[in-house]
C-alpha cells in the first residue's frame, strides 16, 4: 500500500513542478524556476520508491495520466485556460484509462 502513497506523492510533486514551470515565465522568475527543478527531482525520487512495488508500465502510465489531467484542470481553474467540451471529454478518457490500469495492476 505504501508504494501507492509514493506514487501519489510523485504525482503531486510533478504537478507542482509543472505549475512552477508555468509560473517561471520562461525561467525569468528565479524562485519558480528553482522550485520547478527541485519539485521534479523530488517527483522522480518518489516515483523510484513507488516502482519498488508497482509495475513500471502501470506506475508510469498512472503518473503521467493523472498528472496530465491535474495540470489540465489547474490550467482551466487557475490560469484561465478554456474548458471546451473536447478538453473535458479528453481528460475524462485519461481518467478512465488510469482507472483501467489501476484495476489491472495486480494481474501478472
Amino acid at each position: 500500500m505504501h508504494h501507492w502513497l509514493w506514487l501519489a506523492a510523485a504525482i503531486l510533486l510533478e504537478v507542482s513542478g509543472t505549475t512552477c514551470m508555468k509560473l517561471s515565465e520562461g525561467f525569468t522568475k528565479p524562485v519558480s524556476s528553482i522550485s520547478m527543478f527541485v519539485l521534479y527531482a523530488a517527483s522522480f525520487i518518489a516515483l523510484a520508491f513507488a516502482l519498488r512495488g508497482i509495475d513500471v508500465g502501470v506506475a508510469y502510465a498512472i503518473w503521467a495520466g493523472v498528472g496530465t489531467a491535474l495540470v489540465a484542470l489547474i490550467g482551466v481553474v487557475y490560469f484561465g485556460e478554456s474548458a471546451t467540451l473536447l478538453k473535458v471529454l479528453s481528460i475524462g478518457l485519461v481518467v478512465l484509462g488510469v482507472i483501467g490500469l489501476h484495476l489491472c495492476a495486480g494481474e501478472r
